[in-house]
Formats: C-alpha cells, structure tokens, sequence
C-alpha cells in the first residue's frame, strides 16, 4: 500500500513534499524541515483547490503524482504533429468483433480509485500519424508548453496495446472544455492517416482490444452511464470514429 504523508509525518520524504509544493508556487514558502505541519497541510490543500484534485490535506499517490508533474519542465523532446486533421468530419468507422483482452503491462499497471465523483468517459486521439509511435511523456510536454499543468488525459494507449497512466485520474483532466468535471480523458496514439492531413481511425487490434479492456475496468470501478467521443462535443473529428456506433458504448450501465 502507497505511504500517505499528513499532518504529524516527518522525514526525508516530507522534505521532497515541502521543496515540490515551494516549486509549484507555495505561498509563503515553506521551510523544508521534514515536519508535516499546519503549515504544508495548509500548502496542500491550497495546490488540491489550485489543481482540481480531491482536498484533504493528504499527499497521496495522486497529489504526489500532480506535484511532480505539475513542477516536471515544460520541453518536448519531438515537436508536436500539426492537428489542422481534427478540424475535418468523419463519419468514423465502425469497429468489426472487437474482444477485449489486458493490455500487455497489465501486471505494472495501477488503476487507482478516487473519491473525485466519475460518471463519464470521454474517448480522444492524440492526433498522431499512423503507424507512428508517441509515448505519454511527449504528450505531457506538447500539453505543458500551451500553458497545461499535466498532460489533458488520464490515460493513454500506445500502439502495442500497453496502457499507460497520464494525469492523475483524483485530477480533475483537461480534454473536453466544458465537460472536464466528472469526466475521464482516454486518448490512443494516433487518429491521423499517414499523410498527417486525414482523420483515420488508426487503432491497432492491440488497441482496440486494450481500450475496451480499460472501459470495462472502469465501468466495473466506478458508476459510469455513458462513454463517449470528443467529437460529440466539439466540431473535430477526434477521436477519428464515431464511439455511437463503437462496442465502447455498449459496456456502460
């Protein structure tokens, strides 16, 4: 089970909390003596509000996770792809006999609860070329240098199926304006046919199978009533297929 830092801990690992909050803005600036005091308790729940997460005063798995993230330096190692494609329609293509099946990190991957009230989720495509790989932390940086805190999206599916962890899912994301609260972002990695220019549902049978994993473990998790697409609340083509029509739609109550 994750240690939880509050009020009373002490320590070196009090000490990294204390210098992570005065990099994300404390103020005042907190002394790093390794006390969990009134003071950080205070700091923490002021970078909860701040960020859009659960406010208890606690550093958990997932404030600890936004902290550093929030403080991670916004450099992207590869430019991010020209998005202009999601400005374009789609009908979307309908997916065949999908079957889902655990992605192939299922054993190192943790989805964790949240006290965050969760009714939704919200597919997307990371808007990439097909056929061509990206990871979490790519999109992590595109994000942060257009003024993100954190990559927009909870989780994100790479090509080979694995699923990997973004924005801490007790955070509230930032992939659908207006509908954000309550929700959570799943993008997969690409959306975008090889030209860079055509919306195209480009998921593998690897991701396909892995998201309809990832929905239905979320379905199980939390009291979800609908799964849905960017697209059906934007005029963009994201997620590149029409979720409506999609098995995705079928597993929530």
């Amino acid at each position: 089970m994750a240690t939880v830092l509050k009020r009373g801990s002490k320590g070196a690992a009090v000490k990294d909390v204390q210098r992570l909050l005065n990099a994300a803005g404390a103020t005042p600036t907190l002394g790093t003596d390794g006390d969990f005091g009134e003071k950080t308790e205070k700091s923490v729940r002021t970078f909860q509000a701040a960020y859009d997460l659960v406010v208890d005063g606690k550093i958990g798995p997932q404030t600890l996770a936004a902290l550093k993230q929030v403080t991670m330096p916004a450099k992207a190692a590869r430019p991010e792809p020209d998005k202009s494609a999601m400005l374009q329609h789609t009908a979307g293509v309908v997916a065949g006999r999908d079957v889902a099946s655990a992605p192939p990190n299922v054993l190192s991957l943790k989805l964790l609860d949240t006290a965050r009230p969760i009714r939704e989720l919200i597919v997307h495509c990371a808007a990439t070329a097909e056929g061509k790989d990206y990871t979490v932390d790519d999109i992590r940086a595109w994000h942060k240098l257009r003024g993100f805190s954190d990559v927009g999206y909870h989780y994100v599916i790479y090509r080979d199926g694995r699923v990997m962890v973004g924005r801490p899912i007790g955070q509230v994301g930032a992939h659908v304006e207006g509908h954000n609260t309550g929700t959570v972002g799943i993008s997969y990695i690409g959306g975008v046919s090889s030209d860079g220019k055509t919306p195209k549902d480009t998921r593998t049978a690897a991701q396909r199978a892995s998201m309809l994993w990832l929905v239905q473990q979320l379905c199980k998790k939390f009291p979800i009533t609908k799964v849905t697409g960017h697209n059906e609340y934007a005029a963009k083509a994201c997620p590149s297929f029409d979720v409506r029509k999609d098995a995705l739609s079928k597993i929530a109550a």
